[in-house]
């Protein structure tokens, strides 16, 4: 009797030992995360909005992951080199992808490439916005939005608006403006937000739908800020009224900035990068200086960021296609 009890505890102890050997040896082989430098992908050039929350998004992280984060900046086609190569990436968590939504929602309506993010790149959480604004040029004789579209409507097609260029979000902004307001306004593309604003401040052009580059010349009186081209008011200009509050509902395109990683990135890495980017996003200092470029850092968590993506590329195919929008 007592030789079979010490043989059944002999067994139980063996088969303990196994199943811990078995979990160290499984833990063993599951690296930790990051075990080297990690690398920030931006399809911009350094200095604009997506740039500037890259950095500051990566220098939070270095110091909450203890590993060196690198931008790596690959600008062309609006995103989508810069896609594409994280597409290609290891799915290790060392490589990252920031950038606005429209390289989901809008570029693959808008360029012919193998690329698609849905299928080829995991969201991961949502990192920032900014809002557009109805600016006109300091000749403008229209008060707000209602006197600016009876303007359009007096004169289809002598009226023209700049964009930071073809596809962008200003310009798909600007183009549910068009079809919110039934007016014919002529399209100037131009090579980036500024350049775009610096012809509506020179009276080139009649109007922009502009990212918030245009603050100082709102404050300085140097363009007339009409509306706020965006489903909420701005916490920057809170009298100024949005165009639905004017008249024109549907006239509202928010950009947004995400992170994603390699499609068959670990879990627990994932959820990990969501919630070192939540922290990072409270912190007052970053706050402040998505505030200086316009900015918020509105955060959105998986589920959320997912949604917003198939919202939004939903609006844009149907606006691209109505508007027979083009790169070329």
């Amino acid at each position: 009797m007592i030789s079979n009890t010490l043989s059944g505890l002999r067994r139980s102890t063996l088969a303990l030992i196994g199943t811990l050997l078995c979990a160290g040896l499984a833990q063993a082989q599951t690296p930790a995360w990051p075990s080297k430098p990690l690398r920030v992908v931006v399809g911009f050039a350094p200095g604009g909005t997506t740039d500037v929350m890259a950095r500051l998004i990566s220098q939070q992280l270095a110091e909450a992951l203890g590993q060196p984060v690198l931008v790596d900046n690959k600008p062309g086609a609006s995103g989508n080199i810069a896609a594409a190569e994280v597409a290609r990436a290891a799915p290790d968590g060392h490589t990252l992808l920031i950038a606005p939504t429209s390289v989901e929602t809008a570029n693959p309506w808008l360029f012919k490439s193998n690329l698609l993010p849905s299928r080829d790149l995991t969201p991961v959480v949502a990192v920032g916005r900014t809002q557009m604004y109805l600016v006109a040029k300091p000749q403008s004789t229209a008060r707000d939005v209602k006197e600016l579209v009876a303007q359009a409507k007096a004169a289809p097609g002598k009226m023209s608006y700049a964009s930071s260029g073809a596809g962008t979000a200003p310009h798909l902004a600007c183009e549910l403006f068009k079809v919110a307001t039934g007016t014919f306004v002529t399209h100037i593309p131009y090579r980036g937000a500024a350049p775009a604003l610096q012809d509506v401040l020179s009276g080139q052009a009649d109007f922009v739908c502009d990212p918030g580059i245009a603050f100082p010349h709102i404050r300085s009186n140097k363009v007339k800020l009409l509306g706020i081209v965006s489903a909420r008011r701005s916490p920057f200009f809170p009298d100024v009224p949005t165009v639905a509050e004017q008249g024109f509902p549907g006239a509202d395109l928010d950009i947004w900035f995400g992170l994603w990683a390699p499609n068959g990135t670990a879990p627990e890495v994932l959820a990990r990068l969501g919630r070192e980017v939540a922290s990072i996003l409270n912190q007052p200092n970053v706050k402040a200086r998505y505030a200086d470029l316009g900015g918020e850092t509105a955060y959105l968590d998986n589920a959320e960021f997912r949604k917003l993506l198939i919202d939004e590329n939903k609006r844009l195919a149907a606006l691209i296609k109505q508007q027979k929008i083009n790169v070329d």
